[in-house]
């Protein structure tokens, strides 16, 4: 079945990156129409060999359509997805607007994809970029050996604050070798060759909202029982999260068998060799649709623990990918009715 789909913030990032994954996995759809704010109308942005002129979100008409997929931003989530929802489209939300609402599924193909069927306001949340790739390299743990407990530090790329954050980054590096000093805009610190220990607003037990996402995601996702603790951490990186995580479990399981497990696993890329470049990095995994993982060992602090590192391209699996896969699924469970 062919369906019309919309895609609203088609000039960010991520709406850029819908449309490319789209088209890379030939998604069947007879019209895509690009939305964005009226100062962006008729911008072009690229689909396959295409140019598709953006078309003014405040005035479409979202019955026309079968699937919007929003990747705009919390306010314009709020504003726009309950519409677009009621006039008939299947809203696929990539903020974090909608994550935490019990009548809203979150997401992660790989990992629950039989939430689909339990739509009730016609629309599906796209978990944290963060949360995404951290909860494809759990799900098979925690069937295997049944997870308790959840530490992970994650070095996250500039361009999951946008491209504002990436261009701040660009600009500062690029500024720092001519004796110009690094003026923070988009981040509250020098990004350039720093590393910034802080990424959303802070709460009042100490912890950023960043790192409440992951902590409440996951257990929605996977397992409300799952005990998680995160440090979010900024990178001089473009493109590209990695995550260093520990994990404790209720049963055995050696470093073997978990690899094993892994590399079985949908979605999942296993490059762990113990030697000098036997893992892989944010650089490399730019462009993949996998997550990979790498350094899994076991960790001797705590009974039946295990450490691993894992990276994902942000964009992809951690956002626009994710979006297109519960497309996918949607199709593939007969959830859209034309």
């Amino acid at each position: 079945m062919e369906v019309k789909v919309a895609v609203v913030g088609a000039t960010g990032n991520v709406g850029q990156e819908m449309l490319a994954i789209m088209e890379e996995r030939l998604f069947p759809a007879s019209e895509v129409i690009p939305l964005a704010s009226r100062r962006s109308i008729g911008r072009e942005v690229s689909y396959g060999d295409k140019k598709l002129k953006c078309r003014d979100l405040e005035n479409f008409d979202f019955s026309t359509v079968d699937i919007a997929l929003f990747a705009a931003g919390g306010s314009v989530a709020k504003e726009w997805g309950p519409k677009a929802a009621k006039a008939g489209a299947l809203v696929i939300d990539n903020s974090s607007h909608f994550r935490m609402d019990p009548d809203v599924p979150l997401i992660v193909p790989e990992v629950n994809a039989d939430a689909v069927t339990q739509i009730k306001k016609n629309i599906i949340a796209n978990p944290n970029c963060s949360t995404a790739q951290l909860v494809v390299a759990l799900k098979p743990l925690h069937d295997a050996a049944k997870i308790k407990r959840v530490v992970v530090s994650t070095y996250q790329s500039t361009s999951g604050a946008g491209k504002d954050a990436m261009d701040e980054l660009f600009n500062q590096t690029k500024g720092i070798f001519v004796n110009d000093t690094p003026t923070p805009e988009k981040f509250t610190k020098q990004i350039a060759f720093n590393v910034i220990p802080h990424i959303d607003v802070f709460m009042e037990d100490g912890f950023t909202k960043e790192e409440w996402k992951m902590t409440s995601e996951t257990k929605k996702i996977l397992d409300t029982k799952i005990k998680l603790t995160a440090n979010c951490v900024r990178v001089p990186t473009f493109v590209g999260h990695g995550e260093a995580v520990n994990v404790e479990f209720e049963n055995p399981l050696s470093d073997d068998e978990a690899r094993e497990i892994l590399r079985e696993a949908p979605g999942i890329l296993v490059v762990d060799k113990r030697e000098d470049g036997g893992y892989v990095t944010p650089v490399e995994c730019v462009g993949d649709f996998a997550t990979f993982i790498s350094r899994l060992r076991v960790d001797p602090t705590v009974d039946n623990g295990l450490a691993f590192w894992c990276v994902s391209d942000n964009l992809r699996k951690g956002a626009a990918l994710n979006a297109v896969q519960i497309a996918e699924t949607a199709l593939n469970r007969n959830i859209i009715k034309k």
